[in-house]
């Protein structure tokens, strides 16, 4: 697939260096075209066009209590603030025994109506806190106790707004929400915050690649579902408006978007990419390994080659939160080292397909997700997770719920966002 290029002039510019480069013949490892002041200039630019501020919100985190989903694992209920004053309720999986040692650190950003209480992200709780670090997991604006009737599975966020600048501040928001989740991390007592990881699903993908070309604080990424970052009218342009193609329009200031944003995580650490070859829903076939490692040389040529992400793809499987098989679990072992894996116990532990599992548990999956080449049939880690309910994973009890509503719910933040835009659009008009 021949790649588009952009016509900023930046972007231009910048590959026309590398071309360059490349063709005197230099190593691309041993040229780091992107200097410090570079990279903050895409940065700054990303920010100003997500409309995500320079100093992040106050965390004032609050607590809500605790339980322990199954044994040797507590799930504490937090919620911590975010853009225009509003907040995000969470659940902290960690190890029941943690002592004073300090663990790895897991944001989970879910995909597209997907939230804390989704099967896959209570499964990734429980499974990585029986390794030993702490997993923060979150619903994203619009879904579960930040819909509007704190209900899941809607895409509430999906709700067109016409008001120019609106979507590039759903974005801006979303990868705020993730860039406060590391802070939360950092900032607990028994997290290293050297090891903490980003893990993105689906929408989570292209939300979690923004928030590591932003924030360099977290040590690696894993993105599965997605990561396809292409051109300008691709897929990534044309998917959702609201929440993907509004946001990812908004950066083509940067011109060679995928090079430039996997440039600057290559500057923040380590990127991995799992996807299904068969994944139509992210268009994985018309984004294959040769498209990934076009991106990769361009990615090198302005970076280097320490930290270019590296691409894993499943044959004859779909779309997955692939970060519960075995491969995904080696490499975070790897960047992370979790107190309660060796590789030798990764490589024996028992898997089971998710179908088998919800089976056991009676959770309820979709027709399409129990489909053998769909979540049904991917291999996940064995953990002894039980199926959680809704009602066990909000943060806030309905009353309590009823009192803050305003301070989490999506029609609050569309109200003011769509005030600010305006106020813009005024200013600049006047």
């Amino acid at each position: 697939m021949k790649y588009c290029l952009a016509v900023a002039t930046q972007g231009v510019r910048w590959l026309a260096v590398a071309l360059a480069v490349a063709a005197m013949g230099l190593a691309p490892a041993s040229v780091a075209l992107v200097g410090k002041v570079q990279a903050e200039q895409w940065r700054a630019e990303i920010r100003k066009a997500l409309f995500i501020s320079d100093l992040l919100p106050p965390l004032a985190t609050k607590q809500y209590g605790s339980f322990s989903p199954t044994p040797g694992v507590v799930a504490e209920r937090v919620t911590y603030g975010t853009e225009y004053g509003m907040r995000v309720p969470a659940i902290v999986y960690r190890p029941a025994n943690a002592g004073t040692q300090k663990r790895p650190g897991i944001v989970v950003v879910n995909g597209h109506a997907g939230d804390k209480a989704s099967w896959y992200s209570y499964y990734t709780g429980v499974l990585y806190a029986k390794a030993g670090a702490v997993v923060l997991t979150y619903d994203p604006i619009g879904e579960g106790e930040r819909n509007d009737d704190h209900e899941g599975a809607t895409g509430e966020h999906d709700r067109k707004i016409e008001v120019p600048g609106v979507p590039a501040r759903l974005g801006g928001l979303m990868v705020t929400d993730v860039m406060q989740a590391v802070t939360y991390l950092d900032q607990r007592p028994d997290v290293n915050p050297h090891r903490v990881a980003v893990m993105g699903f689906s929408m989570g993908s292209f939300v979690a690649a923004l928030a590591g070309a932003v924030d360099t604080r977290f040590r690696a990424m894993l993105l599965t579902g997605g990561g396809d970052l292409d051109g300008p009218g691709g897929y990534w342009d044309k998917s959702a408006p609201m929440c993907q193609g509004g946001p990812y329009q908004a950066l083509l200031v940067l011109g060679d978007r995928p090079a430039v944003i996997y440039a600057l995580n290559a500057q923040r650490g380590k990127t991995y990419i799992i996807n299904g070859m068969a994944d139509t829903v992210v268009d994985i076939p018309h984004h294959e390994s040769d498209y990934f490692d076009a991106v990769r040389e361009r990615v090198i040529a302005l970076a280097g080659s320490k930290n270019a992400f590296q691409t894993y793809f499943v044959p004859q499987a779909s779309h997955r939160p692939a970060w519960l098989m075995r491969v995904a679990a080696l490499w975070l072992n790897e960047q992370l080292t979790f107190p309660g894996w060796t590789t030798t116990r990764l490589e024996d532990a028992r898997a089971v397909s998710i179908r088998e599992w919800a089976m056991q548990v009676g959770q309820p999956l979709s027709k399409s997700a129990l489909q053998e080449d769909h979540e049904g049939g991917m291999p996940a880690i064995e953990a002894g997770v039980p199926r959680l309910t809704p009602d066990q994973l909000d943060v806030l009890s309905r009353d309590e719920w009823q009192q803050e509503r305003d301070s989490f719910v999506y029609s609050t933040w569309a109200t003011q966002a769509i005030n600010s835009a305006r106020e813009q659009l005024a200013g600049a008009n006047q």
